[in-house]
This record gives C-alpha cells, structure tokens and sequence, in this order.
C-alpha cells in the first residue's frame, strides 16, 4: 500500500451519529491511517427530506470526540477544505448535472415519465407473479420527440440507467470476496430524482471518482447494489474503487441494532459517560479480530495492528455489557487528576439541572480538589463518568434533610444516640485539620466507638446518618474527610439539636 491510499467517511447529515457510521468511518479511517494515506468527509445531503440542520456539527462533533480526525472535506461549520470540493453533494448540483448529460448523450441513460401509481402496480403484479420487482424500461422506448414533448409539457420524470441486459457483473469485494451477479436480474435505478436532486446510486459514484476514492468502506446491506454501481463506473470509463463490506452490527438478540436495543447514538453514549478512548476501542472488534489475546488498544496501537484480512464476515453482537468492562478498565488507569476533571462536567451538569450549588463553594474548574475528594471514595462504584452524580447530593448541598428516626441505631433510646454524637463531636472538635485523615479519623473516633452505648454502631450510625442522611454512603470516616471538619461538626451540631427538639418533645 502507499500514499494512493484514499479512504471516506460520507454520511447523511439526518441526525447523530450511530455506532454502525462511526464503525465505518472508525475502519475507513484506521486502514488509510496504517497505509499513509488519505481520509476524507463527504456530507451525503441529497435526501431533502431527512435533513437535520444540526447534523454537520453533529457528525463533526461526535468524530472528533472520539479522536478521528481527517484531512479533507468539511469543518463544523460545513465549509469545505480541500482541493476536490464541495464536500457537500447539494452544492455540487452543477457537477451532476453535466456527467448525468453525459450518460444520457452515451445512451446509458434514459427519461423515465412513469408516475408512481404506475410503477406500484407494477410492483404488485410481479409480487403476485413472483417476479422480482423491475422496472420494465416502458420509457426507455420513448423517441427524442415524444421525450422532448413531454418535458415541454411540463411532466415529471427521473433519470434512469440503463443496465446492460446481458453478461455478468463481478464483485471482488475484499472481505466477502468474489460475488458474481446476472446483469438480467439487475433493475434499472434512478439516477437523478424528479427534484433533479441525484440519488445516491449516481452521486457517490461521481464523487468517489472526481475525489479520487480508492477503497469505500461500507456496511454489507449495499453489497446487492454495487454491481449497478460498478457498471455506473463502467459506462462512465473509470475504474471502480476497491470494496470493503463490512458485516452488520445486531443487537443481543441476533436481530439488526435498532432503537428497541437502546440508544446507540454516539453524544448519548458520550452524555452517559462513556470515554471515548473505551468506546472507540470497544467499535474497533465490532467486526475486526486482530488474532490476539490483547483486548486493549490505543488508536496508535489500532493503527499498527488493523488489517483488512482480520475483518469478519460473522455479524458482530453489540453489548452494553462488554461496552462496560471496556469503559471500566479505562476509567482504572486515568489519574485521579485526569478523572475528577471529566467527572467535574458531570457533576457541573447535575447541579445546574437541578438549579443547586455545592455546599459553601462555586463548582468551579480550579476548585477541583474537593471533585478529587469524592472521586476517591467512589472511584469504585463508578462504572460511567455520569455515575458520579449517583447518591452524593450530601457532598454537594449545603444543608441535608432526614426525618429524626435515621439516626437511631437499632433499639437505642434517642438520649443515648444524642450522648454518642456530643462524644463523638468531643473527638473531632480537638483533631487538627493538618490531620483530617480517613486514617487519622478512623483511629482517633474507633476506640471511643467500640465502648459506645450500642457498639460501634451504635455512634457510627447516626455518624454516617448524620453527615448524609442516608442509609447508605461510603464510610462516615470517608465522608467526614471529604466534608471537611468545620462542615461535618455543624452537621454532628445539628443531628444533636434534632435529637434534642425530638427528646423535649417526647417528655
């Protein structure tokens, strides 16, 4: 392989972007990566039904998370960048409509004025014929008159090609291999729609050649049409590009991924977070095996070790399980500095979603000691950066709410809990804050614990109670190291006054 190497990503601006796109674009990518290449965007927006105005940030965004970048085609803001541009097919009108003449001058081409009433009886009728569904070229014996008249009248039509009748198409597709097809049983597709939009049967043709394309990646579902796309090359006299299908993603149940799977949208993944160093290493064996043991790969190592030859026909099984695994491993090896800065965002979004603020300080970027505190004590339940703002509103809110019963242990009186907790404020009111350890807190309050009215539990509980109100949290040791001295003391005051409102209230 050498520099000739041209690969693209081309997809329709209709929305975010899907796992099966970015495992296209992730392989097209990869294989001119390893061969010194070139990779391009092409935005493939003749479909004006479908369009989403935000889908050119959309696709761009999501690509350069996940670290893909390119060198030709189109930026954020959809302009072009490169020498074969437009990269977006509605602004390359002009450019269709002179090689859609040209096969029309060559009789490879033809006007088709069938309305759409027509063509479904047609359709019907070789359905209950049990013939495949043809056109059957009624228009394609129209004369230069009766053509001329007709467009003179203002009827609609389309532009359709002409597929030779006889003969065989071959397909040396380089991961299925060689795939012959009868050009008989081929139907005679539209080329250029009655909007004078192209299809994408012609465009991507057109473009792929003018853009100098020498391999297309794409999903196995196009491999029926790319004999048709094959001969459009043919009648033009070009040379096709070399094929790379790749097998289909399904979902666990064997049926192709869709929305009944759960999202596979890549700024879903990303706003549930997921990092995309694990998410685009987790795309990458979706259909590529690279006959190792290694499973963890950094996209220069990705780059090193792609191989078309190690791309399976077996349809790869998408799974949020082993998604999972990918993104925990990654999430054990980012520094806690690293970490606590993308879990920062996370929680940044929680607090504005709930018009909230942490305790008795801005959550701010260079406030990310106190991130890095509650990153520490939950680092291990954290499958997803997003599950940092799972059960840690205690850390974030200023004042807390509990009803008084949760600071009760077991069948110790209210009096007896009060008395444990003006202890326990005895111990930490004479601990230095130099010394605000878990450890340092774990051995100064554990022995006072041990003697406490209803053992250990009988002071931690309502410790742990105190400081979270809730039944569950990490270690009160944990949470007072992270809380701080001053703020875990005026909560301990406060457990105590409730305690002491609850007893005055019972007498």
């Amino acid at each position: 392989m050498n520099n000739n190497i041209k690969t693209r990503f081309a997809p329709s601006p209709t929305g975010k972007l899907h796992i099966g796109g970015v495992r296209t674009a992730l392989f097209a990518w990869l294989f001119a990566q390893k061969n010194n290449g070139k990779f391009y965007i092409r935005i493939e927006d003749t479909d004006r039904e479908r369009l989403d105005k935000e889908g050119i940030p959309m696709i761009t965004e999501s690509l350069g998370w996940l670290g893909i970048d390119w060198d030709e085609g189109i930026n954020s803001q959809g302009e072009s960048i490169g020498e074969f541009g437009p990269y977006i097919q509605s602004q390359r009108l002009d450019i269709y409509k002179k090689h859609i003449q040209a096969l029309l001058d060559s009789g490879e081409a033809y006007y088709c004025f069938c309305s759409s009433e027509r063509l479904e009886q047609l359709r019907k009728k070789q359905e209950e014929n049990k013939q495949p569904p043809m056109y059957d070229r009624k228009c394609l014996k129209l004369s230069e008159s009766e053509i001329k008249e007709k467009i003179d009248n203002g009827e609609k039509y389309v532009i359709r090609f002409k597929i030779p009748e006889n003969g065989k198409t071959i397909l040396e597709d380089l991961v299925y291999g060689k795939i012959e097809f009868e050009n008989n049983l081929l139907d005679d597709i539209v080329l250029m729609k009655s909007d004078r939009f192209p299809t994408y049967h012609f465009a991507h043709i057109v473009d792929d050649h003018l853009m100098k394309t020498s391999h297309v990646l794409r999903g196995e579902e196009w491999i029926s049409s790319t004999p048709k796309h094959i001969l459009l090359f043919k009648a033009f006299g070009w040379e096709p590009p070399q094929y790379v299908h790749l097998p289909l993603i399904l979902g666990p149940d064997k049926k192709k991924l869709s929305k009944r799977h759960g999202s596979t949208k890549i700024p879903d993944f990303r706003d549930r977070g997921y990092l995309p160093e694990a998410l685009i290493n987790y795309i990458a064996f979706l259909g590529w095996n690279p006959k190792t043991t290694q499973e963890m790969f950094s996209l220069k190592e990705l780059i090193e070790n792609f191989d078309l030859s190690k791309i399976n026909k077996t349809a790869p099984i998408f799974s949020y399980e082993k998604l999972d695994w990918f993104n925990v491993q990654y999430l054990k090896v980012l520094s806690l500095s690293d970490l606590s800065e993308r879990c920062l965002t996370f929680v940044g979004i929680y607090l504005k979603n709930l018009e909230s603020r942490i305790k008795n300080r801005e959550l701010e970027n260079d406030d990310i000691g106190y991130i890095e505190k509650i990153v520490t004590v939950e680092r291990e339940r954290i499958k997803k950066l997003a599950d940092i703002t799972e059960n840690i509103d205690f850390f974030l809110f200023e004042e807390i709410e509990y009803p008084v019963e949760l600071l009760i242990w077991k069948d110790v009186t209210h009096e007896k809990i009060k008395n444990n907790l003006e202890k326990l404020l005895e111990i930490i009111e004479k601990i230095d804050e130099k010394n605000w350890t878990v450890e340092n807190l774990e051995k100064q309050i554990m022995p006072k614990a041990e003697k406490a009215d209803g053992g250990r539990g009988g002071m931690l509980w309502p410790m742990r109670a105190a400081l979270t109100g809730t039944k569950k949290s990490p270690s009160p040791f944990e949470v007072a190291w992270v809380l701080g001295k001053k703020v875990t003391m005026k909560r301990m005051d406060d457990a105590v006054a409730i305690l002491t409102e609850q007893i005055s209230k019972s007498k």
